[in-house]
This record gives C-alpha cells, sequence and structure tokens, in this order.
C-alpha cells in the first residue's frame, strides 16, 4: 500500500462528489477520514463515524460507535444529504443507510466483492459483495452510475461501486 493511500480519497467518491452540494454528510467507517476531510474542506458539516476513535477537526463532527456490535444505530431519526462508505460492508446497515438519506440525497459506495479473495484481504465471503448486490440493497434509489469488476489501483482488487440518489435520475448532472 502507498503510504499516503489512507489519506487520498477514492477516485470513485471525488467522481461523484460534485453531486454533494449541501450537508450533512455522514461518512460510514470513517477510517482516516479521508472523505470526511474532502467534503468538511468543500464548507460542508460532516459526521464522521467509526469503532476507533479518530481525531478529526473543522466542520468535522466524530461519533465512536461500534456499527456491527448489536447496537442500536446511533442516527435514528436523522436524516443526511450524503452518505459515504468505502472499504466496508455490513449488510444489516443497508436499510438504515437508505432511510438515512434526505430527499435529494446522494448515496456513495464502493467496496470490495467476490473474487477479492485472489488479492489478498478481505476473502471472507461475509465482507464481500455478491454480483449485483448494491443494486438490489439500494433498489429504492434512482441509480447515477454503478461498476463491478477489477481494478488495478490503488491495487488490484474486485470492486463493486454505486451512487444513488433519493430524487429524479434527471436532476443527475453527468460531467
Amino acid at each position: 500500500m502507498p503510504h499516503n493511500e489512507g489519506l487520498v480519497p477514492s477516485e470513485w467518491v471525488r467522481r461523484w462528489a460534485p453531486l454533494v452540494e449541501r450537508g450533512p454528510v455522514l461518512d460510514v467507517a470513517c477510517g482516516s477520514g479521508r472523505h470526511a476531510r474532502l467534503f468538511a474542506e468543500r464548507g460542508l458539516e460532516v459526521v464522521a463515524v467509526d469503532r476507533e476513535a479518530q481525531n478529526l477537526s473543522g466542520n468535522i463532527h466524530f461519533v465512536r460507535a461500534d456499527l456491527e456490535g448489536g447496537n442500536p444505530w446511533p442516527f435514528a431519526g436523522q436524516r443526511f444529504a450524503a452518505i459515504v462508505v468505502t472499504n466496508y460492508l455490513h449488510r444489516p446497515l443497508f436499510p438504515h443507510l437508505a432511510a438515512a438519506l434526505d430527499e435529494g440525497g446522494v448515496l456513495i459506495y464502493e467496496t470490495f466483492m467476490l473474487g477479492n479473495e485472489r488479492f489478498g484481504r478481505p476473502s471472507n465471503p461475509e465482507f464481500l459483495l455478491r454480483p449485483g448486490e448494491l443494486l438490489e440493497a439500494f433498489a429504492g434509489l434512482h441509480l447515477a452510475a454503478f461498476e463491478q469488476g477489477r481494478v488495478e489501483r490503488p491495487k488490484a482488487a474486485m470492486i463493486q461501486r454505486l451512487c444513488a440518489l433519493r430524487d429524479k435520475a434527471e436532476s443527475i448532472r453527468l460531467e
């Protein structure tokens, strides 16, 4: 892994970030906060959640929560203008993510899929999406883009990516 990989926002997130014009933005399983910082630098209010404490500042409100520990969803009743999830999969969160997306909101999701076990971790099928799984999970949203397959950077992996909106498709501005 390149030294700065944990600091550089995903190309997929950067590609679709211009669709996010307001906050709050929820960065799920934020890790080092690379995506939280991306949106905060654009002047948006950001909520970042992770099970490990993170030192994030500026327009970023950090919430420490174990999203897999059987605890209730920490954002019950809250709505977000955008939700970003990368390199993380916990299927029971899918309905919570969809419900937390505000009208006109943007979901940007990118994580590993089956076949990634050939390239390293994660290799447990519990943490790998099935083909088309994000499409199925978020079928109630309007699709802006979907990709699945092998990528070479930042390292060789099998990836699935989705960008979807809780709004009509004609509101999606493409580059």
